[in-house]
């Protein structure tokens, strides 16, 4: 029989619907509402694998509904907003998708920091109003820039790339360690990155070390020609002084596709005009879907195959492999 597959949080296509459906009993459950009408039916206890959007965090309530819950899958790179502890004890596999989205998210940021440089929104709104003339100020330019990147893992890299070929910039970046592979200058912490840079971009994880790792200091650092972009996770820049920074043009402006608290945006955060805000859409195209979906799917196979996932999360290592037998 075919395993039952929870899709919750989350608008399939009907392409890949017919995938799933070729291996699992699919069950869908795109929004909160649908779900809770599941759980309240009581039709998805026999469930043993979910899915979930990585920007969710599944209820205690929906995982103490599924007691043959084996594995769940993060339909995305990041995976903070679960509690590993729990996954832990409930004895779950869980994975992730790294490096598929990568190209596309650094595609994301190096357009966001052109955006936020050349004023591109701004010149564009001015042009739309009839004012051709005034707009035509002298802009920045990123050519033989300095970039700074905070964290430089697939992302980071795939940024650094493009930055370095397209703009002939210099690159340097700050990580938990230095990478003897990359001849990228490495600095010891995000202050001495963003005194090195003229654009600062993170792509680094957001979790407890990261938390604020942006906060008033990088940002004087970075100073008054600086940009700042973000493609990480909101969590990772102290929004206050953040505002604080662009309001008192302590830097020249900032790019962000991540901001905390999403999707909710600080009010404070849209009344200024240097920042270009998007709404985390950095990994969101036609074939970024497909490829986290189709390592999704491989993901699923392995597991109820008895073979190694491809991709877990990296703690789920330390865990001793520790999954329920598959039946």
């Amino acid at each position: 029989m075919k395993p039952n597959l929870l899709i919750t949080n989350l608008v399939i296509n009907s392409e890949y619907l017919k995938k799933f459906g070729e291996f699992f009993n699919v069950h869908c459950t795109p929004t909160n509402d649908d779900l809770a009408k599941a759980l309240a039916g009581g039709g998805i206890g026999a469930v043993s694998a979910v899915l979930i959007s990585s920007s969710q965090k599944p209820s205690t309530e929906l995982l103490d509904s599924l007691p043959q819950l084996e594995i769940l899958c993060c339909n995305g790179v990041g995976y903070d907003k679960l509690d590993l502890a729990d996954m832990q004890r409930r004895r779950l596999v869980v994975t992730h998708s790294p490096g598929v989205l990568a190209p596309f998210v650094a595609e994301h940021a190096i357009g966001l920091l052109l955006a936020a440089v050349r004023r591109i929104p701004q010149v564009n709104g001015a042009v739309r109003r009839g004012e051709w003339a005034s707009a035509r100020a002298q802009l920045p330019t990123l050519l033989g820039g300095r970039l700074g990147i905070l964290g430089l893992g697939q992302i980071g890299s795939e940024i650094a790339r493009r930055a370095s070929l397209a703009f002939d910039m210099t690159v340097a970046y700050h990580a938990r360690h230095p990478r003897p592979d990359v001849a990228y200058r490495y600095c010891k912490d995000a202050v001495e990155l963003a005194e090195a840079s003229d654009f600062l971009v993170l792509a680094c994880t957001g979790d407890q070390g990261t938390h604020h790792i942006v906060d008033a200091r990088v940002l004087e650092a970075l100073g008054p020609n600086g940009y700042l972009v973000n493609v990480a996770r909101g969590s990772v820049v102290d929004t206050t002084a953040l505002i604080d920074a662009l309001h008192r043009n302590r830097i020249a402006g900032a790019g962000l596709d991540v901001v905390e608290g999403e999707p909710t945006v600080p009010p404070a955060l849209l009344d200024i005009e240097n920042a270009v805000i998007t709404p985390h859409l950095g990994g969101r195209s036609s074939q970024a879907q497909s490829a986290m979906l189709d390592l999704v799917i491989r993901n699923l196979r392995a597991h109820f195959a008895g073979e190694p996932v491809p991709t877990p999360i990296p703690e789920w290592k330390t865990w001793g492999g520790q999954t329920r037998p598959v039946s």
